[in-house]
């Protein structure tokens, strides 16, 4: 089991809650996330890497909502940050600041200096410039910060261009054979300490070997570089291990540690993970209610009250997320989420938003049971870049945030009103 969404007497269930009873107390749209979903998935990794001892940093960009973040730091959780907000989000949350890894090509100066405040654990260095800027404020404050520096091993990952991060022609990182450069410069500095490489080459990856060819390349940058004196205690791996949109698509968490394990036994080296849509991507649904339905030429439009502000990835990254209604006839209870489920009755139907934009589409030509005005729809595998990449455009204001633990459920982000929309507009 990937996550804990089921049918149970054809209808659709958050753990123990029905989500209908969910969408009749929070509206809709709304996100719902599974708590035991999170801890499941969490856990695996946890246990797939046992014998490495990992640092396990859960990516804060995935899903970042507070009452997340704590539950994820009770379980020993560490976090991966992007930016101060991530940092600040983290804090709150009761996060603690020495197991947070802080990524990022564009830190401010004000974010470095919050970051060194709060006491991080490492900064995953971008660019020769930033280490630089970095190095400097350490000195200001008479501080040694660690830092790994992020390496592009030039690994094809077979993602969407949008999320392919490993080749050479990046703004992340620098290059293999630059990264011997910038240790030779700056490996040695009193205030930075340059211990550790930082891998992340994309995402999401289902296949593990790309990251055998990645870690293959990186241990032996870090042979050549201990041969010449320079030290490196820390290898990040990063994140970018997949989660099925549909059923079987990614490798199984000791999957990817079968892969890898072996290839960093004996090395010496601390291993971090930096796991975010594997952890988060089936612990989340996207409900929306029908509204319309419409006929246009030979298409028949679901016309429903989520749309692209709430929900974007589909138009952004052409991706896919199962679609099926929440309450179903026998013949329609689905075990089995695929591209095209082979069930009788079937139709195809195009699942827009009401977005003024053509793109403002959930599902194209998904054949789905018939539907009709009311009907609750859920959009799985929605809990990664889902809620966190929403906005307001066509000042709509973005959905409630809900998290189910076993049978009781919580409102862990109200849906926003059109004060909201103007708060920061009035005097």
């Amino acid at each position: 089991m990937v996550d804990h969404f089921h049918y149970r007497h054809q209808e659709l269930y958050a753990e123990q809650v029905p989500v209908a009873a969910i969408a009749d107390q929070a509206a809709t749209p709304v996100y719902i996330y599974s708590a035991a979903t999170f801890r499941e998935h969490y856990r695996r990794l946890q246990q797939a890497f046992a014998e490495c001892a990992p640092l396990i940093c859960y990516s804060v960009k995935s899903c970042g909502n507070v009452h997340i973040l704590r539950m994820l730091a009770e379980l020993g959780s560490g976090f991966d940050v992007v930016s101060g907000g991530e940092l600040y989000r983290v804090l709150q949350a009761g996060g603690p600041a020495g197991r947070v890894v802080y990524a990022g090509v564009g830190k401010t100066q004000s974010e470095i200096l919050q970051a060194m405040e709060a006491g991080i654990a490492c900064f995953n260095i971008e660019s020769e410039a930033e280490l630089e800027a970095v190095g400097a404020l350490a000195a200001g404050r008479k501080q040694t910060v660690r830092a790994a520096l992020r390496v592009n091993p030039d690994v094809d990952p077979r993602t969407h261009r949008h999320t392919s991060t490993g080749q050479k022609e990046t703004k992340f990182g620098v290059d293999i054979e630059r990264a011997r450069q910038v240790f030779a410069r700056y490996g040695r500095q009193p205030h930075l300490s340059l211990t550790g490489i930082h891998l992340h080459i994309g995402s999401p990856i289902n296949s593990t070997e790309p990251y055998v060819q990645a870690v293959k390349k990186v241990l032996d940058l870090i042979a050549e570089l201990r041969r010449e004196g320079i030290a490196i205690e820390t290898l990040n791996i990063g994140g970018g291990f997949g989660a099925d949109y549909t059923t079987g698509q990614a490798p199984a968490a000791d999957l990817y540690a079968e892969a890898l394990i072996p290839l960093l036994r004996g090395q010496d080296l601390e291993l971090i993970l930096e796991p975010g849509r594997s952890i988060s991507a089936n612990a989340g649904i996207f409900v929306t209610r029908l509204l319309y339905l419409k006929q246009g030429g030979e298409k028949t439009f679901a016309i429903v009250d989520g749309a692209m502000n709430d929900l974007i990835r589909p138009v952004l990254y052409d991706a896919f997320h199962f679609l099926w209604p929440t309450a179903v006839s026998p013949d329609h209870v689905i075990t089995n989420r695929c591209r095209e489920p082979d069930l009788p009755g079937l139709r195809p139907y195009d699942v827009v938003g009401p977005i003024c934009e053509t793109g403002d589409c959930l599902a194209k030509d998904r054949l789905l049971p018939p539907l009709k005005p009311g009907d609750l729809l859920a959009v799985f595998t929605a809990g990664a870049y889902g809620f966190v990449m929403s906005s307001q455009y066509n000042s709509r204001p973005r959905a409630a945030e809900v998290l189910v633990d076993s049978d009781r459920f919580e409102i862990i982000r109200r849906r926003e009103t059109y004060g909201d929309l103007i708060a920061h507009e009035i005097a």
